[in-house]
């Protein structure tokens, strides 16, 4: 894991200033505390922080083939760089180390662009080719390790993080049309970012440039077709999920350096767990996070499961005085506004187990890949439901069934309203806006300059959902991969980054992602279960407590700490007299948004979660507050 950066100047007789890729190398220094290295070669420049993980004293970076003809800056792992050495050695290759990185260079030197789609892994890397005078950008199939860029009309900018292209000069501005996206979903999806001008090179793409040409991106990599019903059943899959996850965690195991794994106690990090825990000879270091609030703290299931594997165990609790106090230095390491608030307490965790390992592995894809959220239920009930029917029913009705719903027992009437308060039928309503953060209405209400709501903040994930193929969940699920795990992922990246620790995730080797999204979405939510041919495949392996629990994802009481001894910020960075200036909400529109929530008649925390730290963003970045920002709490 490392931290990369790079400048490519239009005009081939300006040399690149070594002292600007200095500065944008070094903002990553969090990325990269062991070593650091620099390549200029006149137009051109490369810039590389390295975490060292495989071969620990070689591997330094920019590293350079044979002849200095090809030169590289490297961030990941591949899994299968030992298993392509032998081929490239008996082809003529010299190499110098032991590094995964030595074999993307010799593999480019054999097949160019079209090498990429042999590496298995997780990566972002720049490639300069000095004879062709090209240079290449590359990130992984599913958007695990980050790349971001930003054309001028006289260079060309990248790096692993945002920060670095700010370093390198690029200006910190609001996209002001991207806001209602973020309203929405928490996030912006696509190529587009909260910044003005920077974009995200997106997964499986390559990106290549030479003097004089346009940038060319190019897709290398698309998920195959949903399985059709039929087929082998639930238990046969079930093992081939088991053999394929197995084979998944051991090819992550490949380490030089101490490695461990966060545990939530959920199906997901368990399973790994219990797959880790006989292919190591030392019990696995397991991580744990939670809050002192009882309703948000899954501790218990990650003891009982650390003790089922045998493992050795532990475990950090975040106050609320640490939780917001360490806000505005994480929305800095996230460079956007920090949209799930269970990115705090994994930074919190990410700092423990840097103390004891320099890896870990976690559960992240797993849901998208099953079927685990709530929401996929949620849309299986409106399904049979007969929605668009039901839209056509008379208002009275409606009216009576919304009555009787609101009465039924909590987990009943999260299903039941969602259902009947569907804005229309199709994915829009029930996938998009059904869980949108906020929904089209109130959005219209809050947003202060209503033509920036005629934009659609579903485009990317419609387009996703329209272009795949199979039953809605299946449909869903692939949306889901390539447009909220994206985010997931820049999520767990940057956070344990933060803290100098790489993270890794079985569940989205590729091979084995192919494989899932193959299998027909009946075996994945059957009935009201979801994850089910997963459930089935840890059998014997997890606790039954913890197969059979319901999902909580990451629980953070923010809605609460909000509405009682927080409610001083939501007065400072959502009502306060900056955030009014800025004239992108309706004031009056906060205002009674954020009173309903503090007297109990709303439950809008995870609105005013997404609108406190788009202002703390704003202050960091673009008003070039930083990370001396100080957060007033009562």
């Amino acid at each position: 894991m490392c931290g990369i950066a790079g400048i490519a100047k239009f005009d081939v007789h300006e040399p690149v200033e070594e002292s600007r890729l200095k500065w944008m190398r070094d903002v990553l220094r969090h990325r990269g505390p062991d070593g650091e290295g620099l390549f200029v070669d006149g137009p051109v420049g490369l810039g590389h922080r390295r975490l060292a993980i495989v071969d620990v004293g070689g591997g330094h970076q920019p590293m350079t083939n044979e002849d200095g003809s090809v030169w590289i800056v490297f961030n990941g792992e591949i899994y299968n760089h030992a298993a392509l050495r032998p081929g490239l050695e008996a082809r003529g290759h010299r190499y110098h180390s032991r590094s995964d990185t030595e074999t993307i260079l010799h593999l480019y030197e054999e097949e160019g662009e079209r090498s990429v789609e042999r590496l298995q892994g997780m990566f972002a890397f720049a490639i300069w080719d000095r004879p062709r005078r090209r240079l290449l950008l590359a990130r992984d199939r599913l958007g695990i390790k980050p790349l971001y860029y930003a054309i001028t009309p006289r260079e060309l900018v990248f790096a692993s993080e945002i920060k670095a292209l700010l370093a390198a000069g690029v200006r910190a501005e609001l996209h002001q049309a991207v806001v209602p996206e973020y309203l929405a979903t928490g996030f912006v999806s696509g190529e587009e970012t909260l910044f003005r001008g920077v974009r995200r090179l997106p997964p499986a793409t390559t990106l290549s440039w030479s003097p004089g040409q346009d940038t060319s991106p190019r897709r290398y990599w698309q998920l195959p077709a949903a399985g059709r019903a039929g087929g082998p059943p639930l238990a046969e899959r079930a093992r081939e999920v088991r053999d394929r996850l197995a084979s998944a965690v051991h090819s992550h195991l490949m380490s030089d350096v101490p490695l461990g794994l966060f545990l939530s106690g959920g199906i997901d990090s368990s399973g790994l767990l219990a797959l880790m825990a006989p292919m190591v000879k030392e019990p696995v270091r397991t991580f744990a996070v939670g809050f002192s609030h009882r309703e948000a703290n899954e501790l218990a299931y990650a003891r009982l499961a650390a003790r089922s594997a045998g493992s050795e165990h532990r475990e950090v609790v975040v106050s609320p005085e640490e939780f917001f106090g360490a806000l505005p230095r994480l929305v800095w390491h996230e460079d956007e506004p920090i949209a799930f608030s269970s990115s705090v307490p994994l930074y919190f965790v990410s700092r423990l187990a840097r103390e004891h390992v320099k890896v870990v592995l976690t559960g992240e894809g797993a849901d998208e890949l099953f079927l685990g959220y709530n929401r996929y239920r949620v849309t299986a009930w409106n399904e049979r439901l007969g929605r668009p029917y039901w839209r056509a029913a008379p208002d009275g009705l409606q009216a009576t069934v919304r009555r009787l719903a609101e009465r039924l027992p909590r987990r009943l009437r999260r299903y039941a309203v969602r259902s009947f308060l569907a804005l229309e039928p199709g994915p829009r309503g029930l996938f998009c806006e059904n869980f949108a953060v906020f929904p089209q209405a109130l959005r219209q209400r809050v947003m202060a300059d209503a033509s920036l709501l005629a934009r659609d903040p579903h485009a990317e994930a419609l387009r996703c959902y329209e272009e795949a193929d199979g039953e809605a969940l299946d449909r869903m699920s692939r949306a889901d991969l390539q447009t909220y795990l994206v985010r997931l992922l820049m999520k767990q990246d940057q956070m344990s980054m933060a803290a100098s620790i790489e993270s890794r995730v079985p569940f989205l080797d590729h091979e084995f992602v192919e494989h899932v999204v193959s299998i027909p979405g009946a075996f994945k939510l059957r009935g009201w279960q979801t994850k089910a041919v997963l459930r089935s495949a840890l059998q014997g392996l997890v606790p039954p407590a913890i197969l059979s629990r319901p999902k909580m994802g990451f629980p953070v009481p923010v809605g609460a700490w909000l509405r009682g001894p927080y409610w001083s910020m939501v007065e400072e960075f959502i009502l306060g007299p900056r955030p009014a200036a800025r004239g992108l909400f309706d004031p009056s529109a906060l205002r009674r948004l954020a009173e309903d929530h503090r007297a109990g008649r709303a439950s809008h925390g995870d609105r005013l979660w997404l609108l406190l730290n788009l202002e703390v963003w704003q202050r960091v970045f673009v008003d070039g507050e930083g990370t001396a920002l100080a957060m007033k709490a009562a």
